[in-house]
């Protein structure tokens, strides 16, 4: 299982101590794989780019008008976190549902 998020992040912490047999990937120094990020946002959409980050609010309008996938690769902080791979299987948030599921 891997966790794709930030270490100062506090929800990635919160997730990393229930998921302990969890890989902590930081994306800002190691980033996200391609074709993880291309999966993530295939199944996610929209969802998967924080617009209420710091990140987001210090782009232009030009800047933010550029495809997603284009602003992930450029600023990886701009992803919702933790992204979670376990098993095949990709959650973002560590909601209840995503709690239920890998709890």
């Amino acid at each position: 299982m891997r966790l794709y998020g930030l270490k100062t992040c506090d929800t990635c912490r919160k997730a990393l101590k229930v998921l302990d047999n969890a890989e902590s990937v930081d994306v800002r120094a190691d980033g996200v794989p391609s074709e993880v990020m291309a999966r993530a946002f295939d199944q996610f959409g929209a969802a998967l780019l924080n617009t209420r980050s710091t990140t987001w609010r210090g782009l232009d309008a030009e800047e933010r008008e550029k495809p997603a996938l284009e602003l992930l690769a450029a600023h990886p902080t701009l992803m919702k976190r933790p992204l979670i791979e376990a098993d095949g299987t990709l959650y973002l948030g560590w909601g209840k549902d995503v709690q239920a599921a890998l709890g």
